[in-house]
């Protein structure tokens, strides 16, 4: 019996060094951290001042605020190398 000429050999996967994830830049690093320190001194100011700060306006809302600066700073972290 003859062999199919179809057949094809399985070869591994090369990684080209273009595949590799490159390391962050050095600024990612602090403004990552920046982001939660930020977001949570927001948080802190609100309570100390008794709704006086950062924005009177936005009453509890500022809760909302700070937490998403701080959300932003950890979504970061999923992208630290």
């Amino acid at each position: 019996m003859a062999r199919s000429s179809n057949s094809k050999t399985v070869r591994p996967v090369e990684t080209r060094a273009s595949d590799q994830q490159a390391p962050n830049p050095v600024w990612f690093k602090p403004l990552m951290f920046g982001f939660m320190i930020v977001g949570l001194a927001w948080i802190i100011v609100f309570y100390v001042s008794g709704s006086l700060y950062p924005i009177p306006a936005l009453t509890n809302w500022n809760i909302l605020v700070g937490f998403g600066i701080m959300f932003v700073g950890f979504l970061m972290t999923t992208r630290w190398r």
